[in-house]
């Protein structure tokens, strides 16, 4: 059963919280946190990519980086930026995304059950990505941003959350740059914490929706700090990584699509006549208006100027949970046999653009520096828990989410 657990945050005095938050660290480079940052010294952006406040040619994974983290929560929490709980709480989170509404908890889940999968993966880590946030929350002592976890909607934990949010004050209710409004309340109440801690026991499983590479980063610190601690009792905090956890139902996945540099020495016709052997193909629509795929194994390609919608035949769509899923067939069937592309995660012949950027990304691209684009049909999360349930991992880059959760509004001290 799911542990969750309360906090002591760490976190923004209300009159900080709209200029500290930000995005997470992994979803732009070191030139773009510095503009987001720019102008602004109580973003979250001087924590979570402190190398920003260092000089350009030092290396984002030095020492100094990691240091300077550390450094600038410490002087956030003597300026009284930052400031810590006085008690343990569950919090909760509420993200708005053009009309869309999600809420969910934070608080903080067992290494112990990341380990032993009643924190269900999805997803291959890589091991230097890893490596950069075990350093970086070992250096800075603390879980500087959440991972995202989701549980089968429960009608009785849904209710309790929203009792609370319909008779309190949020501590925060403010609407980030991008848009995105995030509203969060701290529960100070102890009976309905432990209402919630009760709740969430009865949960067979959590999921993690997104961050792969921060839960694995900060169970590998729990063990480290076990390891530094041998006398370790298990209540420690370390013992603990801190979440926010969505019900399924609140959640949406977009697309995640794919651009291609060539055709693999095909012309237009010979690639278009080698992807009708195992595709229905059919000319949609001329460059700006794009053609969206409406449902499973229904493909969008960008290619030549026009838009072609692409049918998978019923003879190629395995019954497989893996195999079945969209992603699985294009790499299958167009991706390896035709334009050779038989690694997606180290050829430097296709690039990912995830669906919130739109589909004029994929003309954009293609116009810039590739040759053809793959728009798909969104994973769902009836998948996505399909495949976790069975301890299986889904092809590299098959789930994009939004909104993105906000960096800055909490911290987990260990």
């Amino acid at each position: 059963m799911a542990t969750v657990r309360p906090f002591a945050a760490i976190r923004p005095a209300k009159q900080y919280a709209k200029q500290m938050i930000s995005l997470p660290y992994d979803v732009m480079n070191r030139e773009e946190a510095a503009a987001m940052a720019e102008g602004n010294p109580n973003s979250f952006l001087h924590i979570c990519r402190a190398e920003i406040d260092l000089p350009d040619e030092e290396n984002p994974y030095a020492e100094c980086v990691y240091e300077k983290a550390k450094s600038n929560i410490a002087d956030y929490l003597a300026q009284g930026v930052l400031r810590r709980d006085e008690k343990p709480m569950l919090y909760i989170y509420r993200q708005k995304m053009d009309g869309r509404i999600q809420t969910g908890i934070v608080g903080c889940v067992s290494v112990d059950e990341y380990l032993n999968n009643t924190i269900k993966k999805h997803e291959f880590t890589r091991v230097e990505k890893e490596l950069d946030r075990i350093r970086h929350f070992d250096t800075c002592n603390a879980n500087t941003e959440p991972v995202f976890l989701t549980y089968r909607d429960r009608p009785e934990l849904r209710a309790l959350i929203a009792q609370w949010a319909e008779t309190h004050t949020p501590d925060y209710d403010l609407t980030a740059s991008d848009g995105i409004g995030h509203t969060l309340w701290a529960i100070d109440d102890d009976d309905v914490i432990a209402a919630l801690v009760n709740a969430f026991d009865t949960i067979p499983a959590l999921y993690i929706a997104d961050g792969h590479h921060r839960s694995a980063s900060a169970a590998k610190v729990g063990i480290k700090r076990r390891e530094e601690h041998p006398d370790y009792t298990g209540d420690e905090e370390f013992n603990y990584f801190m979440a926010v956890i969505f019900p399924d139902e609140d959640l949406r996945i977009f697309d995640y699509n794919r651009v291609v540099k060539d055709l693999n020495g095909l012309t237009e016709e010979e690639f278009l006549a080698k992807i009708r052997e195992n595709f229905i193909v059919e000319k949609k629509s001329a460059k700006g208006t794009p053609y969206v795929p409406e449902a499973k194994h229904d493909f969008a390609m960008f290619l030549g100027g026009n838009w072609y919608k692409l049918t998978a035949k019923p003879e190629i769509v395995p019954d497989h949970v893996i195999d079945g899923l969209d992603v699985s067939i294009l790499q299958a069937n167009i991706l390896a046999p035709v334009l050779n592309i038989q690694d997606p995660r180290t050829d430097k012949r296709i690039d990912f653009v995830g669906g919130i950027r739109g589909l004029g990304e994929l003309e954009r691209r293609v116009d810039k520096d590739m040759t053809v684009a793959f728009a798909l049909y969104p994973v769902s999360i009836a998948d996505l828990l399909a495949v976790s349930d069975q301890n299986l991992v889904m092809p590299p880059k098959s789930t994009w989410f939004e909104p993105k959760l906000g960096s800055g509004l909490f911290l987990h001290e260990l």
